[in-house]
């Protein structure tokens, strides 16, 4: 990465993290994709069970394979292959009596608010309540100036990439599919139905950001 733009980073990066210490969360930064994912992996208890949660950004890093090998780690996922969707349901309700939830944010403000939208609520669900410790492994292409700022971002570029990424899966119809753009709709396979805006924690640490200087997700 651009020395300058790493730079800068870095300095946003310190601005953020304090606050998000004064919202009672925690984050730290690192320079690159590899040493967020070892940071994270070294966070994570053992024994411990670890709730999956749908992230390219984690997903990207090979985490989740890293995390299943972890000794004495259970990981709760629900991807799985050969899951009927009863079973894989099931995997989401039993996760909120999981130990850790790793997973990212759509979007996170300069001031430290955490911003998401969701399908079903089975990810922002959990980061609110449930397990004991959530880890967000967040690139820095994510920060928004502002709320209003992070929830366009959302709309306009992680909603409709998210869309384009799940549309052969899981057999999406919806609008953005075709031109890339958010149309605020009411499709039957809409994607786009739960916003969640974590202004703070009332478990002090129990969040804990892990800001990237490399681009990673959407």
């Amino acid at each position: 990465m651009d020395a300058p733009l790493l730079s800068q980073r870095e300095k946003l990066a310190a601005h953020i993290i304090k606050q998000l210490a004064a919202r009672r969360m925690s984050g730290s930064f690192h320079a690159t994709a590899k040493e967020a994912a070892k940071a994270l992996l070294d966070s994570i208890p053992s024994p411990a069970s670890v709730l999956r949660c749908g992230s390219e950004s984690v997903g990207a890093l090979g985490l989740w394979d890293a995390i299943a090998h972890k000794p004495g780690v259970t990981l709760m996922s629900p991807y799985e292959k050969g899951l009927s969707p009863e079973e894989a349901f099931d995997i989401r309700r039993r996760g909120f009596m999981a130990d850790v939830l790793v997973t990212s944010t759509n979007a996170i403000t300069i001031d430290g608010r955490l911003v998401n939208l969701d399908g079903g609520g089975t990810r922002v669900a959990p980061m609110t309540f449930g397990p004991r410790k959530v880890l967000l492994l967040v690139s820095m292409n994510k920060v928004a100036g502002s709320l209003e700022a992070a929830m366009d971002r959302v709309r306009t570029v992680a909603a409709p990439a998210n869309n384009m990424r799940l549309a052969g899966p899981l057999g999406l119809k919806n609008p953005c599919v075709e031109d890339g753009r958010c149309h605020n709709c009411r499709s039957e396979t809409k994607i786009c139905n739960v916003w969640s805006i974590i202004e703070g924690s009332s478990v002090k640490d129990r969040i804990h950001v892990f800001l990237v200087g490399e681009d990673l997700g959407y």
